[in-house]
């Protein structure tokens, strides 16, 4: 990726979790680790309706920051820390 794409990159994905439920919901997978949690769990624990929490979710996945597995009729999310680690990189770098 060149600097640009990066610095693109870097904006969406700040602008991604510039938003309270979407900061939270990164924080809740991080703390979940490598098991993360479902979208429904999600949810209700950040009380907000599923239709809602998806749109959130998929603007974290869009940015790079987490990741989603489909297992049967339920959706699995994990936090990317890879791509929250480029992020750091990207702001700490020069």
């Amino acid at each position: 990726m060149d600097d640009l794409n990066t610095q693109v990159w870097a904006v969406d994905a700040l602008g991604a979790l510039a938003h309270e439920t979407r900061l939270l919901v990164f924080r809740m997978l991080v703390k979940a680790g490598s098991d993360g949690m479902i979208a429904g769990a999600i949810a209700e624990n950040c009380g907000v309706p599923p239709s809602t929490m998806s749109h959130h979710l998929a603007t974290l996945e869009r940015a790079g920051l987490v990741q989603s597995e489909r297992e049967s009729r339920l959706i699995h999310y994990r936090a990317n820390f890879a791509g929250m680690r480029s992020l750091l990189t990207f702001l700490m770098q020069d």
